[in-house]
């Protein structure tokens, strides 16, 4: 059931998407980052720090910002209810990977082996590329060691899920009883009343306007607003006023020589015996032994390495290429493993280095020397970057005079505009409370919408509205919250009691015509071409009216149905046949069998994670909304 070499396919999925997508898995320990002495949560005594939790909410704020785009808020993240459910999903991960680990479901270091050489992300012409493979990982941010022990659990963590969520119950009875229910089929037409046909027919007065108009008052009521004049002051608007001599871009270039090339790379070559965290002394001690045995074989002959990583390396990404690593700079391994790899000549074979996943030992093979960029490659680079540090050390300078011009000259912005060298723009209205895009922000009308500024007609202070970014306003015209006059929206008014009253009126008019029908009279209808339809397959037909053919009585043909239309207006329907499916085919019934299985299986799986949580012993911080200041 858990063969991974023979039904790997799933597995490579998995992986790519750890890959390519945001991890979905946070419980693996080399990855865990508690960030602070104070957990949010533990699970058997496990912690979830700050740091773990604020990369998983931070993770699923990225998921909503693509998918939302525009309308993304990032106030959604701030709620109680949102910051529970991500703690409650690290909650789960971390009491699947204890069941995992207590089912004995970690994959063998060979198994893990051949599935990482057999994913084609990691492969060159259909051949496992270590080079590939590390670069994957550092785009991010991982070195192999670590992404091979979170690989490994993440592995057992779906073996578990799926040993419940693939392995759901489905009687045979019961899918062809479903298959039946889906494929029936009802020859129908249809028909429809929609408003606009009785519009005509609809006389709204004048006081039917005024009485719309006093009963929903709180329609028309216009906010207060304020037509504001301001300026903004920016380090990027200081961008056009700095110089800067060819021999500052000289002295930076000579500097900061190692932001300019590469850094140096090795290529080494690794034997590791594992040391899993939770063994024992003696198993720990049994590993350095075994190690110390491999590490005299490998410093007898060198040459053996290879040969000797393919047999006892327990490495499963490496060992398969005689330990090889391929080429890695400095930041790409675990400090222990990196200081002895850059300690060591080519060819040279270090002693046993002992890291948070066991004993390494290490063969140098090839050293790559650094590589740095000419100053003319450069060089365009290098004066942007000094003239934005320029930009920002001048408006750290003005910054404070900025702010001090707009409050001690408090009745005009003129003063502060010519400070920065900018202009006065007017003729910008804003309601309150209502936050727009750009530099109006909620802070800013916060400010706006003072008493100070609105009755006194004083600045604003300078408001920080991005990096490096001041504004400050000055409101003026003002005008206090009001009710649109009846004038001004009576038309509006009239056509939507007009539209109103014309789909009451389809509808009552349907629901006439369909009592008529039922009782076989004649009602000069006109039915659109008749056309089948059946539950599972997608048609133009309303889901209302779809529901409501099917709970037709078909006792007597024609049979009619209607309901109001969701869109407005009425849909009618004559039922003229009805045909249950024939004969079930196997594959159909197998097909139908697997969805009820998957169904069931969830439900399962959901059931074993609920009693573990019970049996865990789980704290978790309660969240609380953040009072508004």
């Amino acid at each position: 059931m858990f063969d991974f070499v023979h039904e790997k396919k799933r597995v490579v999925q998995i992986v790519l998407a750890l890959i390519i997508l945001p991890f979905a898995f946070w419980g693996v320990d080399s990855y865990r980052n508690s960030g602070g002495p104070e957990p949010l949560a533990t699970v058997n005594g496990e912690q979830i720090g700050p740091q773990e939790f604020e990369d998983a909410l931070e993770q699923q704020r990225q998921r909503i910002r693509e998918m939302a785009g525009a309308n993304f808020d990032p106030a959604f993240f701030d709620q109680p209810e949102i910051k529970h459910t991500v703690l409650q999903g690290l909650v789960t991960q971390r009491v699947m990977s204890g069941e995992a680990r207590s089912l004995g479901l970690m994959p063998g270091d060979e198994q893990l082996a051949q599935l990482i050489a057999g994913i084609g992300a990691f492969q060159t012409d259909g051949k496992f590329d270590t080079e590939r493979y590390e670069a994957a990982l550092k785009e991010r941010g991982m070195n192999r060691l670590g992404f091979e022990a979170r690989l490994r659990q993440d592995i057992a963590v779906r073996l578990l899920s799926d040993a419940y969520s693939q392995n759901g119950y489905a009687a045979n009875t019961v899918a062809d009883m479903l298959i039946r229910l889906n494929e029936q089929q009802r020859t129908i037409s249809v028909a429809s009343l929609s408003p606009e046909s009785y519009l005509k027919q609809i006389q709204i007065t004048d006081a039917d306007v005024a009485a719309y108009y006093e009963k929903n008052a709180n329609e028309f009521q216009l906010p207060e607003r304020a037509n504001v004049e301001y300026v903004t002051f920016s380090a990027d608007s200081l961008l056009p006023t700095i110089s800067v001599e060819d021999k500052d871009i000289k002295q930076y270039y000579e500097e900061h020589l190692s932001e300019f090339g590469s850094q140096e790379q090795r290529q080494a070559a690794h034997i590791l015996i594992l040391v899993p965290k939770q063994a024992s002394d003696a198993e720990k001690q049994a590993a350095k032994a075994r190690a110390e045995e491999v590490l005299q074989q490998a410093q007898q002959s060198s040459t053996k390495f290879s040969a000797l990583a393919k047999q006892y390396s327990q490495d499963p990404g490496s060992a398969v290429n005689g330990g090889d690593l391929g080429m890695f700079g400095r930041g790409a391994m675990v400090k222990p493993f990196e200081d002895s790899v850059f300690s060591l000549k080519v060819g040279e074979v270090s002693g046993l280095v002992q890291s948070e996943f066991g004993y390494h030992i290490i063969k140098l093979l090839a050293i790559k020397p650094p590589k740095v960029q000419a100053l003319s490659e450069v060089r365009g680079a290098i004066l942007q970057r000094l003239k934005l540090q320029q930009a920002g050390d001048k408006f750290a300078e003005l910054a404070e005079k900025f702010s001090n011009t707009v409050y001690e000259q408090s009745d005009t912005l003129k003063p502060a505009a010519d400070l920065v060298n900018a202009k006065v723009q007017r003729g910008v209205w804003l309601s309150k409370g209502q936050v727009q895009t750009g530099i109006w922000t909620d802070k800013v009308l916060q400010a706006v919408f003072t008493d100070d500024v609105l009755k006194n007609k004083r600045n604003t202070s300078a408001i920080e509205i991005g990096t490096n970014e001041l504004l400050s306003a000055r409101v003026v015209e003002y005008k206090p919250a009001s009710a649109r006059p009846l004038a001004e929206v009576a038309q509006p008014i009239r056509h939507a009691l007009q539209r109103q009253r014309a789909a009451e009126l389809a509808v009552q008019q349907g629901a006439d015509i369909l009592a008529r029908l039922q009782r076989g009279e004649k009602a000069g209808v006109n039915w659109k071409s008749a056309q089948n339809v059946s539950r599972n397959l997608r048609s133009s037909i309303e889901p209302e009216l779809l529901q409501a053919v099917f709970r037709a009585d078909l006792g007597k043909l024609p049979a009619y149905v209607g309901v109001p239309a969701g869109r407005g207006g009425y849909l009618l329907a004559r039922i003229e046949a009805a045909k249950e499916t024939g004969a079930i085919s196997e594959g159909k019934r197998v097909g139908y069998a697997q969805q009820i299985r998957q169904l069931t299986g969830e439900e399962l799986l959901l059931a074993y994670l609920a009693d573990a949580k019970k049996r865990a012993d789980i704290s978790m911080k309660e969240f609380v909304a953040e009072e508004k200041k």
